[in-house]
């Protein structure tokens, strides 16, 4: 899985230019995480399955890609401390997270600047 960091105009519609972009193209959003600084923009990290395409995708409406990196899926149970278990076990590993968020299908979506060792921590 992909993760792209967008960065969006501050004015309404954007989201929906982003979205009916990659649902036009047949692009599936596996995951969103998004966040808005009044006056800047916002920010956005989509996960889907195919960088490349959604990229060409975005970048056809003029939506410019910040940032491209792996993401490891982890599927989590929907319970107290579930969080708090898998940070514990990528602490314990060293791992630095970059950002994490939820996706679809209860999974938890985790980048750092080596998602090989996310991998071998959990």
């Amino acid at each position: 899985m992909k993760d792209l960091t967008v960065q969006l105009e501050d004015r309404p519609g954007t989201l929906a230019e982003l979205a009916e972009a990659l649902g036009n193209a047949g692009i599936n959003i596996e995951g969103i995480a998004g966040f808005a600084v009044p006056g800047v923009g916002g920010l956005v990290h989509l996960l889907v399955e195919d960088g490349a395409a959604a990229r060409a995708a975005l970048e056809s409406t003029g939506v410019g890609i910040e940032h491209e990196a792996d993401a490891v899926l982890v599927d989590v149970e929907d319970k107290p401390g579930e969080l708090g278990r898998i940070a514990r076990r990528l602490s314990d590993a060293g791992v630095n997270l970059t950002a994490g968020y939820l996706a679809t299908k209860t999974r938890l979506a985790l980048l750092s600047d080596d998602a090989g060792r996310i991998k071998a921590a959990l």
